[in-house]
């Protein structure tokens, strides 16, 4: 996440989805189902469908931050083919397994959160809706930056072998 403010927040809905395991190490498998376009005027955890095997819920609500410096990655995320929103959950000690702890159109940014091993981290596809606003976000805002190659500076073998050692000795 960045220091600086986002110029676009876009509140959503996450749907998670809990399976039963086929597995004598888990009980159930977590994952994210869906993001809904806007927050629904529902409680956390409400159950939306529930089925012999599987079981839907409205998780809660995360905020899709939009930032200026991101928008080539937003751009591209759109062109894709299928955009996705990634979602990222974390282990609670609260009365559900986990809870929502962000919700991305970076693809850099979804990734770097897989680093942290206890999270569920799902691309899920983004909404028409949404994908509307975050093209009209670029559009407005991106400027396309010249990348530069910074060139290498030469290693001096001279002052190499001037280097004074350890111990102040020569």
């Amino acid at each position: 996440m960045s220091a600086v403010l986002p110029l676009l927040r876009i509140p959503v809905g996450i749907v998670v989805e809990r399976r039963k395991a086929e597995s004598p190490w888990a009980d159930f498998i977590w994952r994210t189902a869906a993001v809904l376009p806007d927050e629904p005027d529902t409680k956390p955890w409400t159950i939306l469908r529930e089925r012999e095997r599987n079981t839907l819920f409205y998780a809660g609500s995360a905020n899709v931050d939009l930032y200026v410096s991101e928008t080539a990655r937003y751009r591209d995320n759109v062109a894709s083919g299928t955009p996705s929103i990634w979602v990222v959950l974390s282990p609670s000690e609260g009365p559900w397994p986990y809870a929502i702890a962000a919700a991305t159109a970076d693809p850099a940014e979804g990734e770097g959160f897989t680093e942290a091993a206890d999270n569920l981290v799902e691309a899920v596809p983004m909404p028409a809706v949404m994908r509307e606003v975050i093209e009209s976000f670029v559009a407005e805002h991106h400027v396309e930056r010249e990348f530069v190659k910074r060139e290498r500076r030469r290693a001096d073998p001279e002052a190499l072998s001037r280097r004074q050692h350890e111990g102040g000795q020569e």
